[in-house]
């Protein structure tokens, strides 16, 4: 995942897009050309923000292919602000392929960490669905946690549309 994750964000560069989903209403934030944040938005009435950029139009549209079974494989330009640590397990993550999953202790064994603090950074992910949290599991088969939308519910959803069955 290409981008310099050492500067702030600038809110004054900042553009925002509203897409509506099976899965409710996301908030898509870039800065200049770069997606930074998506985010569940809590009320669908919370309006929908046309796309303002062109990295907004893009990650719309492959939003919604991705949702109707068309994408399997995001290609947008990303910079998930985190530590040097959280960037690497999520761009582990991020190389999961669509329809398989791996176990927190996988990717813990994988980055010389922990099954617990995988967890942690997979909770504090800025880009779900884009980074595929939700293809981590825990070790014993069962989904885990998950910090989007309705929580768990949500992965599952997202499991079910890649055809995981759990």
């Amino acid at each position: 995942m290409p981008g310099d994750n050492d500067r702030l964000l600038d809110r004054d560069r900042l553009r925002q897009a509203v897409v509506v989903s099976s899965i409710g209403a996301l908030r898509l934030v870039a800065e200049d050309d770069e997606l930074v944040r998506i985010e569940w938005l809590r009320r669908p009435a919370d309006g929908r923000a046309s796309p303002t950029s062109p990295v907004l139009r893009e990650a719309g549209a492959q939003l919604a292919a991705y949702f109707d079974g068309r994408l399997t494989r995001f290609d947008l330009p990303l910079r998930p602000q985190g530590s040097r640590y959280q960037r690497m397990v999520w761009a582990f993550i991020h190389d999961i392929p669509h329809g398989d999953t791996l176990t927190y202790g996988e990717i813990g064994k994988l980055t010389g960490s922990f099954a617990r603090t995988v967890a942690r950074t997979c909770g504090e992910n800025p880009l779900p669905i884009v980074i595929p949290c939700h293809r981590v599991l825990a070790a014993n088969g069962k989904t885990g946690g998950y910090s989007g939308g309705e929580g768990v519910r949500t992965k599952h959803d997202l499991l079910r549309l890649e055809r995981v069955w759990l």
